[in-house]
This record gives C-alpha cells, structure tokens and sequence, in this order.
C-alpha cells in the first residue's frame, strides 16, 4: 500500500504528514534489510567473481554505486545479521533503523541481545551508538583501542605568516583530551574573573585565551599553585561493576584507562550497577591520602619501573587493584610515572612478587625487567651460546671458525 501524498501537502494535516513519513521510513527498513539478506546470499555464492572483483565491497562499490566505506560495512552488517535473530526480527520488522541495526551488530552478545533490541527500540540512534562505545569499552579488549588512540595522539602546529596567525592540531585519546579541556575551562573561567571585558567576547576566543593564560602560568612557574583541582573541573568516568570485576558490562573509558585514572589519577570515576544507580564514587574513596603519598616519595623517591629516573608526574600505582580487594596502604603501592604507568595497565606488563617478597616488573613475554638493565647474556639463548662455543673452541685436532676466517678484530 502506497503512503505518498500529492504534490498538494500544504491542504494536508500535519498528523497526517507525521504518519506517512514515519511508515516510509518503516518502509525503507524494511527493504534494507532484505537488501542486506540478498547481499549476503551473493556474497556466500562468490557472485561477484563473474564481474572480475576481488570481494562483494567492491562489486557492490561499482554495481550499486555505494561508496566504499558504506559497502564495506553493509556486507559486514549482512553476515552478522545471520547470527543475531533479535536484530534481524527487529530491522526485518521495521522497528529498527540500518543505524541502529549496523552499531548493534558490532556488540551484541546472546545474552544480552533482547535486551538491547529493546533498548534501541524506545530510544534514539545517538544513544545507542553512548551505549554500543560504553559496552565496547567495559571488555578487556578495549586496551586495543586505548593503545591504539595513545599511539595515534600528536600535536602539529602551523605557521601563516601572511595572516599572523599559528593554527594547533591535537589529537589525544579521550581522557587525557577531556583533562585538557577542563583545564582550559578553568584557565578561561579565571581569566573572564581577572578581565570582565572579555566576557562579551565569543566562547571561541575565550578557550584560546585559557590556553594563553595556561602558558602564562607554567613559564611564570606557577603551575604547581593550586593543584587541587575544583569539583567542577574534574573528569567525570561513569563504569559497571560488572565490568571492573568480570571484565564484561559498560564503562565510557577503555577498561583499562579506567583503573590507570582509579590509582591516582584527576577523574572522579562512579561505579554503577546494571541499572545505572551509583554504588560508589571511586576516586573521592579510593585517593591516596596526603601522608601516604609523602611517604611514597621518600620510599620510592620517583618512579620504580627499572632504569626510569622520572621523579616529576608521577601516580600512585595500587599493585593490586581497587576493584580486586586491594587496599591503599603503602604495601599495596608504589609510584610510576606517567608513562610506565600507561604500560602497565594498557600496555601488558605486570608486576608480581619475586621469592623474597619483592615486586618485579615482566614485560607482556614473561621476560622479566631486571633492576640493573639486560646484560648481552640474557637475550641470547643458552642452546645458541653452546654451539658457538664449540664451534670457536673445538677439540683437539680440530679448527675453529676464527682460525678458519683468520684473526678477527673485535668491532
């Protein structure tokens, strides 16, 4: 049954209008998704090798005009929805967008598949794509994406000299972006105290100005003052239980930057249940008191990782984790800088105790991170050095590399 109206729709009622669009849409939902089942049946066929393409992306690139991005992810989208019949029923039905479909598919699971078709079904695109992030993240495996925007993070600057201007471009992952940000609203807010005349100026401006008046302040040698950050400019981290303690649920960081920002870190991170109601405020509970931190700088006066001499951005490291049963007592801590304390929580190294009692760093191959640095030695296999010394040192009557190559000069 058509539900196009004619050219006339000025003389139509606006409900009339409303309903229309919503059943078109309906409509279109429904005809993608069996567009998406005809796509996988072609793929599963190999159709497209009789056109001469490499994959189904590509053929349906040029046959259907699709970019290549979008047809990439309509042919990823068409096999997930094999294994997933919730979202099929849902977006075969018309009740579910391509939108909503396509982010569902890359988080589902069949235990909580209903639950999130039901959940998309009552609330907006924007909110199951919050959704889909929180529940990629609350997995271990999220420390992927973390490395990966850590890596990616970079700073460019460009000079226009004609104009007189200097354009900055950064890329950081989202907490430490965040950080930034609530520093230059701090800075701005300060600065618009110290000269009401510049309140009336754009919002743009006024954040360039916080990150002047930021600069001002760490070249003047005042940016150690006021370190207690207010409330209002602190990082807000909302986590599932579950996630902390099975490694499964929703969390708005990576899994693992959130126990990194736990230790010791500027972000207020609440723990919640399934339902969304807090069970505890971590960072305001889980801090480390001013005395045992003084006490962990004359104990462990900078950071502990093997060979690092950073005395200065330095955390408080709990060894054992909050969310594991460990206690913030000076036992269970010890100080890393910022960057080995990025490789242990995201970048796979661990720390245990060795036969004595002592804490060891291993390094994501199960090497340990000796104290005193690697010797030669350590990196050459026992089985390797045996036969070189045989073959430089043979039995009698025999002749050796050396003597066969004739004397070596030692580089």
């Amino acid at each position: 049954m058509s539900t196009a109206i004619s050219d006339e729709s000025h003389l139509v009622p606006i409900d009339q209008l409303d309903e229309a669009i919503v059943n078109l849409a309906s409509h279109i939902n429904q005809s993608t998704y069996e567009l998406l089942v005809l796509v996988r049946q072609f793929d599963e066929r190999v159709g497209w090798l009789k056109w001469g393409f490499e994959s189904c992306a590509d053929w349906l690139h040029w046959r259907c005009d699709f970019s290549i991005c979008t047809a990439r992810e309509k042919v990823r989208v068409a096999h997930a929805l094999k294994t997933q019949p919730c979202v099929a029923s849902a977006f075969a039905s018309g009740t579910l967008s391509y939108s909503k479909a396509r982010l569902l598919t890359r988080v589902v699971t069949p235990a909580n598949e209903k639950q999130l078709v039901r959940f998309a079904e009552k609330t907006t695109t924007a909110r199951v794509a919050a959704r889909c992030i929180e529940l990629r993240y609350g997995t271990v495996e999220s420390v992927d994406e973390t490395n990966r925007a850590y890596a990616a993070r970079s700073l460019r600057i460009h000079r226009d000299r004609e104009l007189g201007v200097v354009t900055f471009t950064i890329e950081l992952p989202v907490e430490t972006g965040e950080l930034l940000e609530k520093a230059i609203d701090r800075a701005r807010d300060a600065t618009a105290c110290e000269s009401p005349e510049l309140v009336d100026e754009r919002w743009s401006a006024q954040q360039a100005d916080g990150i002047v008046a930021m600069a001002n302040a760490y070249l003047a040698g005042n940016g150690d003052e006021n370190a207690a950050t207010a409330d209002n400019y602190r990082v807000t981290v909302h986590v599932d239980q579950s996630a902390l303690a099975n490694g499964e649920g929703r969390s708005g960081l990576p899994l693992e930057s959130v126990k990194r920002l736990c230790c010791d870190g500027d972000a207020v991170v609440i723990v919640e249940d399934d339902t969304g109601e807090p069970l505890s405020v971590g960072r305001k509970t889980r801090t480390v008191p001013t005395a045992i931190k003084r006490a962990l700088e004359a104990r462990d006066r900078g950071c502990t990782f093997p060979g690092c001499n950073n005395k200065r951005f330095v955390d408080a490291h709990h060894v054992r984790h909050w969310s594991a049963g460990g206690e913030t007592s000076i036992d269970n801590l010890m100080l890393l800088c910022s960057r080995h304390h990025r490789l242990v929580h995201e970048g796979g190294y661990r720390i245990e105790r060795d036969y004595q009692d002592r804490w060891f760093f291993k390094r994501p191959d199960g090497l340990a991170v000796p104290a005193c640095g690697y010797r030669t030695g350590d990196m050459v296999d026992d089985d390797i050095e045996e036969f070189s010394d045989s073959l430089n040192n043979p039995p009698r009557g025999g002749s050796s590399v050396a003597q066969a190559f004739g004397n070596v000069t030692p580089v």
